[in-house]
Formats: C-alpha cells, sequence, structure tokens
C-alpha cells in the first residue's frame, strides 16, 4: 500500500482528524475546537493514502525540542488498519532527526508491543519511556 506522511498542522483539517479521534477511546467526545487548538500547539503528522482523498492516520506530538516529547493521538482509519500504516507512521515520527536524541513519552492502555519495537518501555500499566540515545 502506497501512502504519504506529511508535517505540519497547516497540511491538515482539523475535521479530518476529528474523524479519526471519533474512533478512539481517549478522545470520541473531544470537540473539533479542542482538537484545532491542540494541533496548533503540537508537531502534526498526517498519512495519505495514495487514491484516498481523505486523511487516514494522525499522529501529534507535544515537544520542547530540547529534552522531551510527547507522543499522542496516534490513529489509523479503522479500515486501513493492519497494513503497517501504524507501524510507518510511528516508525516516521520516533526516527524523526528533530525528535531522536530527545526522551519520549506516551500513553497507551493497549499497543505496548506496538511501542516497544521502537524503544519505549512501559514504566506503568500505561506510560511508557523512550530514554534519550
Amino acid at each position: 500500500m502506497n501512502y504519504r506522511i506529511v508535517e505540519g498542522q497547516e497540511k491538515l483539517e482539523a475535521e479530518e482528524v476529528a474523524r479519526l479521534l471519533k474512533m478512539t477511546y481517549w478522545a470520541a467526545s473531544r470537540s473539533v475546537e479542542k482538537i484545532r487548538k491542540s494541533m496548533d500547539n503540537s508537531d502534526c503528522f498526517g498519512l495519505f493514502v495514495d487514491g484516498v482523498d481523505q486523511l487516514v492516520g494522525f499522529a501529534r506530538v507535544i515537544t520542547d525540542h530540547a529534552t522531551t516529547y510527547y507522543l499522542c493521538d496516534v490513529i489509523i482509519d479503522e479500515e486501513y488498519r493492519g497494513n503497517g500504516l501504524g507501524k510507518a507512521l510511528v516508525s516516521y515520527v520516533v526516527s524523526s532527526p528533530e525528535y531522536a536524541q530527545l526522551r519520549g513519552l506516551l500513553l497507551t492502555k493497549t499497543a505496548h508491543d506496538l511501542y516497544r519495537k521502537y524503544g519505549f518501555e512501559v514504566i506503568d500499566n500505561r506510560a511508557m519511556l523512550k530514554t534519550n540515545s
């Protein structure tokens, strides 16, 4: 499956991000206004599949760009899961030179195995930490 990842909230529609986040347990009821504000104050990544006219994946990073980043709102459209797109998106974000030397944090209930592949370790039941390289 051919895809492209774009960086920058200005390249993404908050309404499309809201459509994806409605598929999650953590942000299903988040308003479009709150999503737009969170995007404006974060580094955003969108994943598009060739031939599909809508956003298929999204990830957001909150960071000070010096010591730590918080990876959040990682989501792939239910229709496109199982094709390696989530792995591709997470790999793209965490291997970015901008974040490679920073400590990474995230919260998840169900995806520990996915994030372990990228250097994150469980520090309690949900929180995961990736120490800087």
